[in-house]
């Protein structure tokens, strides 16, 4: 009798555990400073294809203006990284503030200095004193990019002034509307305002070649990073997001530019899917295959931001723990 009533009671138990729902998804807040650029494409294409699920991870991506506005919300906590311009993680460090880049996206800023086509004398960066130049935050690494180009090109930064226009639509308008006279911008923005002929190219940071000539050497830009200590204490978390997005990377390496832009929800073209598709294709050899830092890269970056930024001037900054290798090295 006592073995009757047993057998009930374990086919009980064993359809229960059947029945029980699988553990809930690990959730993660990441912010980005414009999810639509094609710099921060690795993050958009993992969630698109699922990498992050496939992880076991729930992964909100919440889309700001600039990159900065990412840095305050991730040291009050309200996300857990971000993705933006390896250079916060250096300057951030200065501020007393311990920030890791985990995976890096890309070897070059992918950005782009341009100037209205209503200043036809303007030919190099020394051309525009008394210019107001757009930039998508103040604090932003467009800023700092633009401050090391003025100050190399001779002018001083009491000549021009800066502007936050955002991107897209907004970076379009400012510089249409004569609200700036210059700015700089990325891809998709970049193209589609060069696709009107109001605009010129006056210094291309879009490939390693053109960043090289411009910056001096490499400047590894687009990454996630995250709170140091946060890092330290959720290793198996970012190990996962890491797994999805070097993943994405490959996608990248192994697919046409088109193939990629199917994958990517439509508003994401800026309503030219031909200009967003060229601009991708132009773009691709930024993008770092597994995920790891250039080995010239953090020394290159420091120099540029030195030279501009008064609160990196005469402080030792610590290049090695400004960024890690150790997830993406475990990635299968």
């Amino acid at each position: 009798m006592k073995r009757a009533i047993q057998l009930p009671l374990l086919a009980l138990a064993l359809l229960a555990g059947i029945a029980r729902p699988a553990a809930a998804a690990e959730r993660i807040v990441l912010m980005a400073g414009g999810i639509e650029k094609i710099i921060y494409l690795p993050v958009k294409l993992a969630q698109q294809l699922g990498y992050f699920q496939q992880e076991g991870l729930e992964v909100e991506v919440r889309s700001e203006w600039a990159g900065v506005r990412g840095v305050d919300v991730l040291l009050v906590g309200g996300a857990q990284g971000v993705v933006g311009f390896y250079d916060h993680a250096i300057y951030m460090q200065a501020q007393g503030k311990a920030v890791t880049s985990v995976i890096q996206f890309a070897q070059a800023p992918g950005e782009v200095e341009l100037v209205s086509s209503r200043l036809p004398r303007v030919r190099t960066m020394a051309d525009l004193g008394g210019q107001t130049l757009g930039v998508t935050g103040l604090g932003s690494s467009t800023q700092f990019l633009s401050r090391y180009l003025a100050m190399s090109a001779g002018l001083r930064l009491n000549q021009v002034s800066f502007r936050p226009v955002g991107t897209g639509d907004s970076f379009i308008e400012a510089m249409t509307s004569g609200a700036i006279g210059a700015g700089m911008t990325t891809e998709p923005t970049a193209s589609r305002l060069l696709a009107t002929g109001r605009a010129r190219v006056l210094v291309d940071l879009r490939t390693p070649e053109d960043t090289a000539r411009a910056l001096g050497g490499p400047y590894p830009a687009s990454c996630l990073y995250m709170q140091t200590a946060w890092v330290n204490r959720h290793k198996p978390e970012v190990q996962k997001l890491v797994n999805a997005l070097v993943r994405a990377l490959r996608y990248i390496q192994g697919h046409t530019a088109a193939e990629i832009a199917d994958q990517l929800p439509a508003e994401f073209y800026g309503g030219d899917r031909a200009v967003y598709v060229k601009a991708l294709a132009r773009s691709k050899p930024i993008f770092i295959p597994d995920g790891r830092m250039p080995a010239q890269g953090p020394a290159n970056v420091l120099r540029v931001l030195a030279s501009t930024e008064r609160s990196l001037q005469g402080k030792a900054v610590d290049l090695a723990s400004t960024y890690t290798l150790e997830f993406v090295n475990a990635v299968k």
